[in-house]
C-alpha cells in the first residue's frame, strides 16, 4: 500500500508539472495576441501554436515546452494505466466510484489513505483526520470557527475538493446543498464543505458496503 501511495504521489506531481508547462504555452500565445484557453489543446489549437511565427529564442522555448508536454503526456498515460491495474486489487475502489464525481484516482487515494474505516467510529473523525474540519477558537465564552485545519493527507484533500466540484454537477443532493451554502458563504467555503460531506459519505459507503444511490436512503445521506 505504501508503494501504491507513491504511484499516486508521482502521478500527481507530474500532473502539476504538466499544468505549469501548459500555462507557459498559454502565456506564449497571449504574448502574441492569441487566446485559445482550453481550445489550445485541441488538434486545431496545437496546429495554431506550432505555426505561430516567433523570434528564434521564443521559437526554441515553444519547441522545448511542446517536447516536454509530449513526454509528460506519455508518462501520465502510462501511470494512469498502472493506476487502473492497481485499483483492481482493491474492491472498495469500485464501490466508491459509484458515487458521482469520484473517479479511480480519488477512490484509490481514499482507500489507501484512510485504510480500515472501522478505526473511525464516526464520519466526523474521518473529516478531522483529513483536515477538513474548521478550527475552533473560544474566548470569553464565545465560540468562533476559523479555516480548516489542513492536517492529514494534502493530496487526498485536494482530490476530494476536485471530486466535490464534479459531484455538485451530477449529484442532485450535493448540488442543492452547495447552491444553498453559496448564498450564505463564500464559494470556497462551500467547496470545502462539499468536500467534507463527500469524505463522510465515502466513509459510510465503505463502512456499510453500500453503493450510491442506496447510501442516500441511509442516515448519513
Amino acid at each position: 500500500m505504501r508503494d501504491h501511495r507513491q504511484l499516486l504521489i508521482h502521478r500527481h506531481k507530474l500532473v502539476q508539472i504538466r499544468t505549469r508547462v501548459k500555462n507557459e504555452l498559454q502565456h506564449l500565445m497571449l504574448n502574441q495576441g492569441m487566446q485559445k484557453k482550453q481550445k489550445l489543446w485541441s488538434e486545431e489549437g496545437r496546429a495554431a501554436l506550432a505555426s505561430l511565427p516567433l523570434e528564434p529564442w521564443a521559437d526554441r522555448r515553444r519547441q522545448d515546452l511542446l517536447n516536454l508536454l509530449s513526454m509528460l503526456d506519455g508518462q501520465l498515460e502510462m501511470l494512469s494505466d498502472a493506476l487502473t491495474q492497481v485499483a483492481g486489487h482493491y474492491p472498495d475502489v469500485h464501490l466508491l466510484m459509484s458515487q458521482p464525481g469520484v473517479g479511480t484516482v480519488t477512490a484509490l487515494a481514499f482507500v489507501l489513505t484512510v485504510g480500515d474505516v472501522r478505526r473511525f467510529p464516526r464520519g466526523k473523525q474521518v473529516a478531522s483526520y483529513l483536515g477538513l474540519i474548521p478550527r475552533e477558537y473560544s474566548s470569553g465564552g464565545k465560540q468562533r470557527m476559523g479555516g480548516i485545519s489542513k492536517q492529514g493527507n494534502r493530496l487526498l484533500r485536494f482530490l476530494l475538493v476536485e471530486a466535490a466540484n464534479r459531484a455538485v454537477r451530477f449529484d442532485p443532493v450535493f448540488r442543492k446543498e452547495y447552491l444553498h451554502r453559496c448564498h450564505q458563504k463564500h464559494f470556497t467555503v462551500a467547496k470545502v464543505a462539499a468536500a467534507r460531506k463527500l469524505a463522510i459519505r465515502m466513509y459510510w459507503m465503505l463502512r456499510t458496503q453500500t453503493p450510491y444511490p442506496q447510501v442516500l436512503s441511509s442516515r448519513v445521506a
